[in-house]
């Protein structure tokens, strides 16, 4: 069996390339769509309450469904792409993935009828649920992608760099939904209703399609990224094509001359050792069973945070003090997203930045710790005397709970957040790395419904109470209960979760061989001697 090429060492190795920044953009632009997309419903189910329901508010059976039904789509979608991510190569699914959710964000603008709201409802849920397929998909490959161009030393922020874009859909998300709203308020003024009516069902129609120009003026671009050297050479076992797409990637002369400069790699596994088993089985669970687990369990936990306090930001911080008698489609709408956009300005993309600049310094695992430890801390702090702050609504908004609600996403996003979605691709072979990252992203979206649908269900009022604040009392229980959610991250990560920092990919699978083979002697990833290769500074 012939030794593994060596051009994967010089990517470990390489410094920052024209082409790293331009991966980051193109997969940062996917994440953009998949935050816009799934943050967007909160406002327009408010737009869609006004103009369908009318008096009758929409009931929380159907509010979970929304919120469920793309969050929903987003598992299965981790769970295929994924697999198959590492059984057809992450270039081939890649680009599906972007067309998937492109198609479904317009068509979910599309939905068919204008007045019977069965039938709206029904068709918005459907292209959601395709939407979510095409979202799900992206997580794991985006990420593996990443994972696989970036060299070890910054590989960390490389990845959060991706995952900060969802920052930036969520911001862009409720900066949409404003403009949109106010421009369609202006022009409406002095119409005759039947006309109001019928713009403000084009509104929300709109924002769901915007969100999809971005990503999809990244098509060409996407189409044409090389497969990733690591897959080509440890999974395809083609070296020639590994040199080829890593020429690429890196500035180097010839294949030829890298491979005189590159120390030879360790010796294979043989047959019988780390590449005869399978994903799932024995072998798999004895050696990646715990890295499993902890990178599910996390994702899972910090979802049910993260979705929870997101989705329904608008029912436990309403800082609008109009009376919801005299609020319109757009007005109603309009306060979700300013909500919202606050939050991203002030918390939510300083935590993603923190990340970015501190991942590949500190380390993902006490990042993680720290951010779930922050979190139950300003839960529980912020649980206890909630009905203080919202016994009377009459009353204005408390300053000082609304900066305590802001530090949850503050320490979600410099924390498990983005830990969570950069350990899963680099702690595993790359034959299963697409794969496990899918099945951890797809933990976490089942604690997104779990969290959400909860929530709702948990803190709703008595159907006689015509109140649109969740009941007080209820939301003080369930903030307590996500205190204790985050401590049980804590302890996960503790025991559980590996650190990652400044290890290099191919480890993963020399751990294989070590452990299948107990070979004494051979030299770890970080022993091999550091290599020189031409590249270009930025």
């Amino acid at each position: 069996m012939p030794q593994p090429p060596r051009v994967l060492s010089a990517l470990d190795v390489a410094r920052i390339q024209l082409y790293h920044l331009k991966a980051i953009i193109i997969a940062g632009m996917s994440l953009f769509t998949d935050a816009y997309d799934l943050f967007c419903i909160a406002p327009v189910l408010k737009m869609l309450g006004e103009i369908y329901y009318h008096e009758d508010s929409i009931g929380t059976p159907i509010l979970s469904i929304f919120y469920a039904i793309a969050l929903l789509g987003a598992a299965l979608g981790q769970l295929i792409v994924g697999y198959l991510g590492d059984r057809l190569g992450r270039r081939r699914v890649y680009g599906l993935c972007l067309m998937i959710m492109v198609i479904s964000s317009f068509g979910c603008g599309f939905s068919v009828c204008t007045s019977r709201r069965s039938c709206v409802m029904a068709s918005l849920g459907f292209f959601r649920f395709v939407l979510g397929l095409g979202i799900g998909g992206d997580y794991p490959l985006s990420a593996t992608i990443m994972s696989e161009f970036a060299n070890k030393k910054t590989r960390g922020t490389f990845i959060s760099a991706v995952f900060f874009m969802q920052g930036v859909g969520i911001l862009m998300s409720s900066t949409v939904t404003m403009a949109v709203c106010s421009a369609f308020k202006t022009a409406g003024e002095g119409s005759p209703e039947k006309t109001r009516a019928a713009e403000s069902d084009i509104a929300w129609r709109l924002i769901l399609m915007i969100g999809s120009i971005p990503a999809a003026l990244t098509f060409y671009w996407r189409m044409r990224m090389p497969e990733t050297a690591r897959y080509t050479a440890l999974v395809e076992n083609d070296a020639i094509k590994a040199e080829k797409d890593m020429q690429k990637v890196m500035s180097i002369s010839k294949p030829s001359q890298l491979e005189e400069d590159l120390p030879h790699p360790p010796p294979p596994p043989s047959s019988s050792s780390s590449s005869s088993y399978k994903l799932f089985s024995r072998r798999f669970f004895s050696l990646h069973g715990r890295d499993l687990f902890a990178a599910s369990a996390n994702w899972f936990l910090v979802d049910v945070v993260f979705y929870t306090s997101n989705l329904l930001l608008s029912q436990v911080l309403n800082l609008s003090n109009k009376p919801t008698s005299s609020t319109n489609v757009y007005d109603t709408a309009f306060e979700v997203a300013k909500v919202a956009a606050i939050v991203a300005v002030c918390s939510t993309i300083p935590g993603y930045w923190f990340t970015v600049y501190f991942i590949d310094k500190v380390g993902r695992v006490k990042i993680q710790i720290m951010g779930f430890f922050c979190m139950a801390v300003v839960y529980l702090v912020a649980g206890i005397p909630y009905s203080w702050y919202q016994s009377d609504r009459n009353k204005p908004s408390n300053k000082g709970f609304v900066i305590m609600y802001g530090l949850i996403f503050f320490f979600s996003n410099f924390g498990p957040n983005t830990t969570t979605f950069i350990i899963p691709a680099e702690i595993f072979p790359a034959r299963f790395r697409s794969t496990s990252h899918g099945i951890s992203g797809a933990a976490g979206k089942l604690g997104a419904i779990v969290g959400t649908v909860g929530f709702l269900w948990g803190t709703k009022r008595d159907e006689e109470q015509k109140d649109a604040f969740p009941d007080v009392r209820r939301v003080r229980v369930a903030f307590l209960i996500l205190g204790g959610v985050c401590i049980a991250g804590v302890l996960v990560t503790y025991f559980c979760t590996r650190e990652t920092m400044g290890r290099s990919l191919e480890e993963n699978e020399e751990d294989d061989d070590i452990c299948t083979s107990s070979a004494p002697g051979s030299p770890s990833a970080s022993e091999l001697p550091r290599i020189t290769t031409q590249a270009i500074d930025f």
